[in-house]
């Protein structure tokens, strides 16, 4: 009896799935399926409208090793998984019980409790929130923004009140806004705006925007002069600036339809 004996092999350029698994890179959680290519020859990065990021990785690649090149990929993921969120429109899903959200540069995970006859409220423990929402009451992202809004008045105000006195002057009416079009801006009679999503970024960066507007009640231009201010209290302005363009989609696109402030 003759025997022939053959090896299975997987049909040419059908993928396999490995899992799907969920990654923080800045301030954002972002889920990514992995999958397997006989075809492929190096790792290739895919963002879809609907299927989100895809790694695919050749037959020989090591699954662990994912994670670490993620990381080096951050802004190219981040970039280009905020293209699809539509202009004018918030994300389909909306926010909901274990997502990220960012406060003060670092992610905070979403906690969801439903407590009839309880009034809403947010409680900030480490890095979480826990939401309380009474049923049938405002939706998880209002009762967010809200908490948002109180953090916002809080953290600034104290900025703008240590840096008002280090800088020598004196400014109006500070208020709160959901800008479309500013992180921030200074009146001629000397009232501060600021935007309350402000509170999402890193301190050192709503520190430069505090600076920036607190520069204006002596410089009411983007002269040489005003700019000598910014830098004498914040040489990292540039730096700070520029983070606020890599991440203003992603800010904007959190709670709200999405706007560009620019300072």
């Amino acid at each position: 009896m003759q025997l022939n004996y053959s090896i299975m092999r997987p049909a040419r350029g059908k993928p396999t799935v490995l899992g799907t698994h969920t990654i923080v890179l800045g301030d954002r959680a972002v889920s990514y399926v992995v999958k397997r290519s006989p075809r492929a020859k190096y790792v290739r990065l895919q963002v879809g409208v609907r299927s989100g990021l895809t790694v695919v990785i050749p037959p020989s690649y090591d699954i662990d090793a994912v994670a670490g090149l993620l990381n080096k990929k951050k802004r190219w993921i981040l970039d280009n998984l905020t293209k699809y969120v539509p202009r004018g429109k918030a994300p389909e899903n909306g926010l909901g019980s274990g997502d990220f959200i960012p406060y003060l540069g670092r992610p905070l995970s979403v906690n969801v409790k439903h407590s009839p006859g309880v009034a809403d409220g947010v409680t900030l423990q480490n890095d979480k929130v826990f939401v309380s929402l009474d049923s049938g009451s405002a939706p998880l992202n209002l009762v967010v923004e809200w908490w948002y809004r109180e953090q916002a008045e809080k953290v600034i105000r104290k900025m703008v009140d240590e840096l008002s006195s280090r800088m020598g002057v004196t400014c109006g009416r500070l208020t709160i806004r959901a800008a479309k079009t500013r992180w921030g801006s200074c009146s001629r009679k000397g009232n501060l705006n600021f935007n309350w999503r402000l509170v999402m970024a890193p301190e050192s960066v709503i520190n430069y925007v505090v600076i920036h507007e607190l520069a204006h009640l002596r410089e009411m231009n983007h002269s040489r002069k005003f700019w000598e201010i910014v830098t004498a209290f914040c040489p990292e302005w540039r730096e700070h600036r520029q983070w606020l363009k890599d991440h203003e989609r992603d800010l904007i696109s959190r709670l709200s339809p999405w706007n560009k402030p620019r300072t």
